[in-house]
């Protein structure tokens, strides 16, 4: 492989890897505090996107502006779910899983049957092209990654920084002593929901920029989204990122040179090492 295609493939797969975390850290965080893998969650991303694209396209709103709507509404969606379905099963990963999947085929069947099966396409923010030497990124996919970088620091903040964040991560190491000590688990868990589903219509919003929209995009940011947080580890923030940045190397990197599914076979195969060394992830607790 020639340097110019090194480079570009490099770029190419951190643009893809910090979508990758911005679905990974929502789903990481909804983990870790709620105890439950919110298998629905990549419909929030789809849904996140058709909202975007209507709330600008057809609605004419500015673009930024239809995606912070996107993002409260996505938020409020993540609320309810939380409130109505969810919390009667925390801490159990079967029954959640199993509502789940009713959730994103749900989610999914009304997609079709309101937005149709033709796929949609939102207009670039950006036409320019960024070009350093021999490589070239497109605005569209540097805004990803400093979309990325920002949210994901802010996550962090919030966590380390609040008394909310602190709550979370007294929930997520013991929710019974944590309500001893006064904390309301209900409304913790809430806050975490609304922030991982608000991060995940932020990332299908970024990725209806850059590619197409339809009904089932959601299985793919779900498939990597799990894929993410089991490599850097169940529960970790910092590992889903980790886990984010090195999936969207291979990504990058191995499809450069061979085509996409070898990509995703090669990804996968890379967690199936790892997990054999490191059983609970990268960065997981023991």
């Amino acid at each position: 492989m020639n340097p110019e295609i090194l480079g570009q493939s490099i770029i190419n797969g951190l643009a893809s890897g910090w979508l990758y975390i911005l679905v990974a850290v929502g789903l990481a965080l909804i983990f870790s505090v709620m105890g439950i893998i919110q298998f629905a969650h990549g419909e929030i991303y789809m849904l996140g996107a058709y909202s975007t694209y209507y709330l600008s396209v057809q609605c004419g709103l500015n673009y930024w502006g239809a995606l912070l709507v996107s993002a409260l509404l996505a938020g409020l969606l993540g609320v309810i779910l939380e409130r109505f379905l969810f919390r009667s099963f925390r801490g159990q990963i079967e029954p959640s899983v199993i509502l789940g999947i009713g959730l994103m085929l749900l989610f999914q069947t009304a997609a079709l049957v309101g937005f149709g099966t033709s796929t949609k396409a939102m207009p670039r923010i950006f036409r320019k092209v960024l070009t350093l030497g021999s490589v070239s990124l497109s605005w569209d996919r540097l805004v990803a990654i400093l979309f990325g970088v920002i949210l994901v620091s802010a996550l962090f903040l919030l966590i380390r920084r609040t008394k909310t964040g602190q709550a979370m991560v007294a929930v997520s190491q013991d929710a019974y002593a944590a309500a001893l000590h006064g904390i309301n688990v209900n409304r913790i868990s809430a806050i975490a929901m609304a922030v991982g589903s608000a991060l995940a219509a932020i990332a299908g919003s970024l990725v209806g920029c850059i590619f197409s929209i339809h009904p089932f995009m959601g299985n793919f940011a779900l498939t990597k989204g799990i894929a993410v947080i089991i490599l850097g580890g169940l529960g970790s923030i910092p590992g889903a990122i980790v886990g984010g940045l090195i999936l969207g190397l291979i990504d990058g990197l191995v499809s450069s040179v061979t085509n996409t599914t070898i990509a995703a076979v090669a990804g996968f195969t890379a967690i199936i090492f790892i997990l054999l060394l490191r059983p609970r992830g990268l960065l997981g607790r023991d």
